[in-house]
């Protein structure tokens, strides 16, 4: 039987090593099968899935090698146990009674197997157990455990069977969230693991005469060989563990600011924001056209809290509107009674279940408030809404793209962050957020902005300034019939008739706009937040049902501080501080006109450059570069760092092979030389995996190593008789002589090297194996000996005198 033909056989595998091999392959797959943990939430159901389909992937695999299944056979059976027992593990939500078959379950694991990647990146997470989202891990599991149990037990290269593994850590990891699941312990275990089994498959493998290269059989020292194999496994044990140390102390270090990637960081964005117009164009319809006209109810909202419609983080000089380069960040809503990571009782916060009813409100932004833990919809609409709902939990924003509407109930479960004091907002400064330039601003925005904070250097002090001073100075008007005049908007052209009048006139939207503009000028993150809240004055019952009308619509401003999250300003006068009107001036009397004489020539005004913004938009810029980069230099930091740590021992192999080879061919006298060219001729050799006899002399050493490379028998043959004729002889060989068998033994190392495979060059270039028998040999006293007569009796490798 050929070579190939041998490896492509069915080995017989011992049931004790199988059971080991489906062991470690359960483990290290589950680890993979745990990165899904944040996408569902917790829910445990996940790893039933994965791990269930790991199980049924190795047991395929085990039953298709007993019974020699050929690939199309293996497809059939996987295909079938996947829509049998999928049911069950991938879609209990719409099987019979969890486990039986259905049409729609089936045909969730039919458009699954294409369908399903996608859409459990286009939910948010948690994604939860309908809908197929369960078919990823699954079928994941199942398409790697099938995989690596076929590499593990019909190839007897072991290393293969690790492809699919570090494929199923990388799905885990790739179609995860940001929030990582145990990384540290995940990465310890998969290194350990995998090279504890690879270690213990290689032990086999170098024990079964079938697949050792064996040389003069008949010496054996099983003492020597128990000795070589402990010191292996001590190597790599302080490998495994001085990587680990390095990657726990030097990984938090990297990664301690920087949110990983995922895929559905950067998957195609769910949602079209261009598609709607922003909410702060309708503010004024509000107030003006709809001022009396109940708009929802809401029952459950405690007192002093807001219902939150939208916020705003992008000026383009006409509008604020949602970024919509955020788009990706609005997540379509897998389980809706599941939207955020919020915890059950926050710290300082306050736990809410608040209900409302669409009355004369219409649009697509739903209205909530804080942080939303789940919703429950209700009304006719439900499966409507639910089917196009779209969640940012950063922007604590909910939408549907076929919006609410008049008849629509729903129940909000939701968490309001704590409200901190003065001197604890002292404690923190701004948060470093990437957010969208500020665009077409007119320049009283940045001019306003130092005017306002001077010299102030507090980030909490900063901001209250632009806040005290816009609610001190400014006037209140929502520009009604009884009101002063204040024109709609909050484009350049309405900041800039606001922040240069006499007297500042406008209402929540200009002020709003204002400030969040001047903050970010002077690199305050800030945004625009629309939402409704009554006059709390004036309620009379808390408790009970509110009636939200168009003249509950408010705009406010908030700042985000590190440690803290987004704090809520009010930038706008109270509605009672009206503009004053202006003094009539008395009629003055006409004169005559004197001919007055000209005036004296005056120096051209320094007039402010147009381009002052530019460097603080050229360091915006960089500042930008620098964040897009950061997380992937991250990424390549906290990958390359375990590799390095492996590879340090790799090229320290290297380096002392080259070390001995130079001192073998240039140092000493020229029958040392000469000698120490065979002897680089045998570390090749022992390398490969060829276990040589010490006490062979050259000659019988040449005729074993030509059986072991017959590609290289003739020229080992020569080199064995020309190194004890150099040896052996009444003179010292020439320097010529000496060069010249140095180059026969480079072209028989490369044609001794050419005779096996790729992967095995680079095994024997890294191998540390000659040069511990070169150690082992020092140590027992039987080193190659400096003196020419001692050269010709030495006998260590192979180099021992003539027959």
């Amino acid at each position: 039987m050929s070579r190939r033909a041998a490896q492509s056989s069915v080995m017989p595998v011992p049931r004790m090593q199988a059971a080991i091999d489906a062991g470690v392959l359960l483990l290290l797959l589950g680890l993979g099968v745990l990165g899904f943990g944040p996408t569902f939430g917790g829910d445990a159901r996940y790893l039933l899935a994965g791990l269930g389909g790991v199980l049924l992937g190795l047991g395929i695999a085990w039953i298709g090698r007993l019974l020699r299944w050929g690939l199309w056979s293996m497809t059939g059976v996987f295909l079938g146990t996947y829509l049998l027992l999928g049911n069950a593990l991938a879609a209990p939500q719409e099987a019979f009674l969890g486990f039986l078959p259905t049409l729609q379950s089936l045909r969730i694991l039919i458009l699954g197997i294409v369908l399903s990647w996608k859409d459990i990146l286009t939910v948010a997470d948690p994604v939860g157990t309908a809908s197929g989202m369960l078919v990823v891990p699954f079928l994941a599991a199942m398409l790697c455990g099938v995989t690596a149990g076929t590499l593990a037990w019909r190839l007897r290269n072991p290393y293969w069977s690790m492809l699919p593994v570090l494929t199923m850590f990388v799905v885990g990891i790739a179609f995860g969230t940001q929030r990582e699941s145990l990384p540290e312990v995940r990465g310890i275990l998969l290194v350990a693991g995998a090279m504890a089994w690879l270690a213990y498959r290689r032990d086999i493998a170098r024990t079964d005469a079938r697949t050792r290269v064996a040389i003069n059989p008949a010496v054996t020292d099983p003492a020597a060989a128990t000795a070589g194999r402990n010191r292996r496994l001590a190597l790599g044990a302080g490998i495994i563990a001085t990587a680990t140390v390095l990657t726990l102390a030097v990984s938090p270090v990297i990664a301690a600011t920087e949110d990983r990637k995922v895929l559905r960081d950067v998957v195609e964005p769910p949602v079209d924001l261009f598609a709607y117009p922003s909410p702060l164009t309708s503010f004024r319809k509000y107030v003006k056209d709809n001022a009396d006209a109940v708009l929802f109810t809401v029952d459950g909202l405690p007192e002093g809290e807001r219902v939150r419609l939208a916020a705003m983080d992008a000026y383009d000089g006409v509008v604020y509107n949602v970024n919509p380069q955020a788009a990706g960040n609005f997540a379509r809503v897998g389980d809706a009674q599941q939207l955020g990571d919020v915890p059950d009782d926050l710290d300082g916060g306050t736990s809410a279940q608040l209900s409302f009813e669409i009355r004369d409100y219409s649009g697509v932004w739903l209205p909530a408030g804080g942080e939303l833990g789940g919703v429950q919809l209700g009304g006719p609409r439900a499966q409507e809404l639910g089917r196009s709902l779209y969640y940012n939990d950063d922007a604590r924003t909910a939408l549907s793209t076929v919006g609410v509407q008049s008849g629509d109930t729903y129940e909000v479960n939701a968490v309001f962050p704590e409200t901190f004091s003065e001197e604890q907002l002292a404690q923190y400064g701004f948060a470093d957020l990437t957010l969208p330039r500020v665009q077409n601003d007119p320049p009283v925005i940045a001019a306003k902005a130092g005017e306002y904070i001077g010299a102030v250097s507090e980030p909490i002090e900063r901001a209250r300034r632009l806040e005290q001073v816009l609610s001190a100075q400014g006037f209140f008007s929502n520009g009604k019939e009884d009101e002063a005049k204040s024109l709609p908007g909050h484009g350049a052209a309405r900041m800039l008739s606001l922040l240069d009048a006499e007297q500042m006139v406008g209402d929540d939207e200009q002020y709003a706009v204002a400030m969040a503009l001047m903050a970010r000028k002077v690199n305050i993150p800030a945004r625009v937040v629309m939402g409704f809240y009554p006059d709390w004055d004036e309620v009379g019952d808390t408790q009970g049902p509110l009636e939200i009308k168009g003249d509950d619509v408010h705009a406010w401003v908030e700042v985000a501080f590190d440690g803290v999250g987004w704090v809520a300003f009010n930038p706008t006068p109270p509605e009672d501080n009206e503009p004053v009107p202006p003094q009539q001036q008395p009629k003055s009397s006409p004169k005559p006109q004197v001919l007055q004489p000209p005036p004296p020539p005056q120096e051209p005004a320094e007039l402010p450059p147009d381009s002052a913004p530019e460097p603080q938009d050229a360091e915006e810029r960089e500042k930008d570069l620098l964040d897009e980069l950061a997380p992937y230099l991250a990424i390549i930091g906290a990958v390359l760092i375990p590799v390095v740590i492996l590879l340090v021992p790799l090229l320290i192999i290297a380096l002392l092979k080259r070390k001995r080879r130079k001192r073998r061919e240039y140092e000493g006298m020229p029958a040392e030389r000469v000698g120490g060219g065979w002897s680089e001729l045998v570390s090749l050799a022992t390398d490969l995996g060829a276990e040589t006899n010490p006490r062979a002399t050259r000659r019988e050493s040449a005729r074993d190593l030509g059986a072991a490379f017959p590609q290289s028998r003739e020229a080992t043959t020569l080199l064995a008789s020309r190194a004890d004729a150099g040896i052996f002889a009444a003179g010292d060989p020439s320097e010529e002589e000496v060069r010249d068998y140095w180059r026969d033994v480079r072209t028989s190392l490369e044609g001794m090297a050419g005779s096996v495979g790729f992967w095995k060059r680079q095994r024997a270039r890294f191998s540390p194996r000659s040069l511990l028998r070169d150690a082992d040999g020092r140590r027992r006293g039987s080193s190659f000996p400096r003196g020419r007569k001692e050269a010709g009796r030495s006998t260590r490798d192979g180099r021992g005198g003539p027959a």
